[in-house]
């Protein structure tokens, strides 16, 4: 189980000779983002923001960290093992008699221990959605159902880095709580027909249903597996079909239950053929009929929703290996290039606040990876040509001398109060191919230059940065021709 220590340090540091300076850096799968990255990271933002809002989800947020007891338990043994703990400061604070005692057990085993009070209460987030659960029941008295949020904020996970896989990433969440109808997850399939429209990335969104999971864990006789089922089936992408085999023998599920599963992780052909397959093999299970129902309803009604970006497809295999899922379940990949992680996943949880004292409050919601959807879109090639720009100025101010300087950055004020990202040079230097090489270096797309004879008339020598031209404008017209 991974730890993070918050506590006070003190250290008394002396040095002899010389200075030995260590050379900074990150932890693994953590990452450092400039300008550039910024201006496409809040691309995407941006529109998510946008169309969360369209949809009538209105912002919270949620602490870092929340208690260990909020957390665990929810994600299934695996996930509880990615949770980063937080080591109790009182470590370092205690009493004397208790220090001792407490430093043996930190140095023994952090892993042997890390479910003592004494260590840790407290955990960095893993997702949004429990915490949001959590938000709910602690803000039920002050809340209007069905209630619309979402969230964008990091979370952290104590991963195996690689590309698309990091520990610190962050998650924008629209969740829907307190509405048994479908025409919520109706409504977000929309959203992200909607979404990867205008990010322009081709998508396939597969979705499937944990009651139909639930339905052919009953005719297999291993109900009581049903985690280790979908636990299972939901790695079909990663480790193939004999994978996740072995691992149902593994399990404990019976040579004649895999025998029986085969087909269906082997299903194949159109959304209909697959739930007509789906309806013969749990004739017998009342539970993966009414899943089943849940599919239909949706496959039925997609058309209402005028579809246009986006390809929907049933697929039994996925799982969603969170504990809390209860009905649909969603996940989207790219429909194109060589690198195709999971950019979206999410579903219906029928009791998540339930784990919290407050029943009856069936929630459904998604979750947009920015990250992985960022590492996509520069694959692609994707990010329209104004956001691959380092600097968000429209123009810059270029002088001649001390006098030329303040006169710009009264021309500057005036800019930035009609809405034009404007700045000026700040230094009077000899050479004006600096400031131009300032402007270049940093995409600016104009350059307004201002000499004696420009203020003596009032004007701006306006040089285009991409086609070269330049011409004497006075204000209006320095207005005009940047709008």
């Amino acid at each position: 189980m991974p730890y993070i220590l918050f506590a006070k340090l003190s250290l008394n540091v002396y040095f002899y000779g010389f200075i030995h300076i260590m050379k900074p850096s990150i932890p693994r799968g953590t990452r450092d983002f400039g300008p550039a990255e910024m201006q496409k990271r809040q691309y995407i933002f941006n529109i998510l923001k946008n169309n969360f809002q369209l949809f009538g989800y209105a912002p919270i947020e949620t602490p870092t960290m929340e208690n260990i007891t909020t957390l665990t338990g929810k994600y299934g043994e695996e996930g509880d093992q990615l949770i980063f703990k937080v080591l109790n400061s009182r470590i370092h604070e205690s009493k004397d008699d208790k220090k001792e005692l407490l430093k043996k057990e930190f140095n023994t085993s952090l892993e042997k221990s890390y479910n003592s009070e004494a260590l840790t209460e407290k955990a960095l987030r893993y997702d949004l959605t429990v915490p949001f659960a959590r938000y709910v029941v602690m803000n039920n008295h002050a809340l209007t159902y069905p209630f619309k949020r979402y969230q964008i904020q990091p979370v952290w996970r104590a991963d195996k880095p690689q590309k698309g896989r990091y520990r610190e990433f962050y998650q924008c969440d629209a969740d829907v709580i307190g509405s048994n109808s479908l025409i919520n997850e109706l409504e977000l399939i929309a959203m992200m027909d909607k979404s990867f429209s205008e990010l322009n990335i081709p998508v396939l969104v597969k979705f499937n249903n944990r009651k139909i999971l639930s339905g052919i864990a009953e005719i297999l006789n291993a109900s009581d597996k049903i985690i280790d089922i979908t636990v299972a089936i939901d790695k079909l992408d990663k480790i193939g079909k004999d994978g996740v085999v072995k691992e149902l023998q593994e399990k404990g599920i019976s040579e004649t239950a895999i025998k029986q599963l085969e087909p269906l992780i082997d299903l194949s052909g159109s959304n209909e053929n697959k739930v007509s397959t789906l309806k013969t093999f749990l004739a017998n299970s009342e539970v993966g009929k009414k899943g089943i129902e849940e599919i239909e309803f949706l496959l039925n009604n997609l058309n209402t929703l005028n579809i246009k970006h986006i390809t929907v497809e049933l697929d039994i295999t996925l799982a969603r290996g969170l504990n809390y899922y209860t009905g649909t379940i969603f996940e989207a990949k790219a429909n194109a290039g060589t690198f195709t992680p999971s950019i979206l996943g999410g579903g219906r949880y029928d009791d998540l606040t339930g784990i919290f004292g407050l029943k009856g409050l069936s929630g459904v919601g998604i979750s947009f990876g920015v990250d992985r959807i960022y590492d996509v879109m520069e694959e692609l090639n994707l990010f329209p040509e104004a956001v691959n720009r380092v600097s968000t100025t429209k123009i810059l101010l270029a002088n001649f001398g001390e006098a030329e300087l303040m006169h710009c950055v009264g021309l500057v004020s005036k800019l930035r109060a009609l809405g034009i990202n404007a700045e000026v040079y700040p230094d009077v230097v000899k050479k004006i191919a600096k400031q131009f090489e300032y402007a270049d270096k940093k995409q600016i797309p104009f350059v307004g230059v201002v000499g004696s004879n420009e203020m003596a008339n009032n004007t701006v020598m306006l040089k285009n940065m991409a086609s070269g031209t330049q011409e004497e404008v006075g204000f209006e017209k320095l207005v005009e021709s940047l709008k």
